[in-house]
């Protein structure tokens, strides 16, 4: 008999642990720290980041790899706004070592015309 389906998630700003918001991945499963590959990058939103597609991006993005159970999922789209268009949650390639993994993940879904663009890191390194 098999448990609930597990999916594979990357966090990158508040869910990480220690941030404000990371409560909403309790009891799920922490797989280790994780970077994307090039080709996203990170944007202040005020207290919160927003990754988006930059083709001239080098670096990726900077976050955690977790497994999470259905209703976390769930839980996460509604916290991240995907019904109502403010990130849409796609699958991304990480680099090693869990370049064979390409969990989901949030990218913010509006413009990010005016906003500070802040690289690889939430929070922005001083």
């Amino acid at each position: 008999m098999t448990g609930p389906a597990r999916r594979r998630i990357f966090v990158y700003g508040t869910l990480k642990r220690g941030g404000r918001n990371h409560r909403h991945l309790g009891g799920q499963t922490f797989l280790g720290e994780a970077r994307t590959g090039p080709g996203v990058t990170l944007y202040s939103l005020g207290d919160f980041p927003g990754m988006v597609r930059d083709p001239y991006d080098t670096e990726g993005v900077a976050g955690e790899l977790w497994e999470v159970d259905e209703k976390c999922l769930a839980r996460l789209d509604h916290f991240e706004g995907v019904d109502e268009g403010l990130y849409e949650r796609v699958r991304i390639g990480l680099l090693p070592p869990h370049e064979q993994e390409t969990p989901d993940t949030y990218l913010y879904a509006r413009d990010v015309t005016g906003r500070k663009p802040i690289g690889s890191t939430w929070p922005p390194v001083a």
